[in-house]
């Protein structure tokens, strides 16, 4: 298949960060709905994100049986939100505050409808920094986010990496098996960028076994202007740009016609 050089910038995959800005490229958006939304004070009166992560996020608060104590706080900001919630931390909290939770406009996940602030449903709820500790319903939710396609964005052993404070309450969507992948790694988002290019078409393929399928990746750079990508003989296929210089092909191989 042939895409253009501005598909980079797009899909599950890629990577934000202020060496890797956000472009201007509009997600297909959709409402969270308002049973995730049950904080007793958010800032977002509707909170949007990018149609492919409403139901792995539904499925993942039910597996964890915690509908009724997580909720949703923050999901896409434009560009302009996302300004004056950086603006506005800088006056309440202070430079050195802002420059580890706060991303600079531009840079901010937010801004790709791909990443979701969570919070316990615990009366108020901190807008910038949601409480989300590491047990009780909030602990299952880290244990699985994985199995879901999430992977918690900002680790305090990854922070000289990413440039960000430990945030437990941010969840990135990257899709599975990429998910499993960087948490079975230990690996960043930053890190896992790297290591796909290790795996070029023409060369290893990396190959993922799931319970009925398994996948095979593979990355492709981008050229000029438009790039053949070439897609090897499967049931299913994902393509993602990695917001930098190429793509991952996920390619799905089911076993008796189950899915991954």
């Amino acid at each position: 298949m042939q895409v253009s050089r501005e598909d980079v910038h797009k899909g599950c995959l890629i990577l934000v960060n202020p060496e890797n800005p956000v472009k201007q490229i509009v997600p297909s958006l959709r409402s969270v709905p308002a049973s995730i939304r049950k904080a007793s004070h958010v800032q977002e009166q509707r909170i949007m994100l990018d149609k492919m992560c409403l139901q792995p996020l539904s499925a993942l608060l039910e597996a964890c049986q915690a509908v009724n104590e997580i909720a949703a706080v923050s999901g896409y900001r434009s560009r302009e939100a996302q300004a004056k919630i950086y603006a506005a931390s800088l006056e309440e909290n202070g430079a050195a505050f802002t420059s580890r939770y706060v991303a600079i406009p531009g840079a901010s996940e937010h801004q790709t409808g791909l990443a979701i602030d969570v919070g316990l449903c615990s009366g108020e709820i901190d807008y910038i920094c949601p409480t989300f500790p590491d047990d009780g319903a909030s602990g299952r939710f880290k244990a699985l986010a994985a199995e879901y396609g999430f992977i918690q964005r900002y680790e305090e052993s990854k922070e000289a990496i990413t440039g960000i404070a430990c945030e437990p309450w941010h969840y990135r969507y990257v899709g599975y098996p990429h998910s499993m992948l960087m948490k079975q790694l230990d690996l960043c988002l930053e890190e896992y960028t790297a290591y796909m290019k290790s795996f070029s078409y023409r060369n290893e393929h990396l190959y993922v076994e799931g319970r009925s399928a398994f996948a095979e990746i593979y990355y492709v750079e981008a050229e000029e202007q438009v790039t053949t990508v070439p897609i090897i003989n499967g049931d299913s296929y994902q393509l993602s740009g990695n917001n930098q210089d190429g793509f991952v092909v996920t390619v799905f191989h089911q076993k008796g016609g189950s899915e991954l």
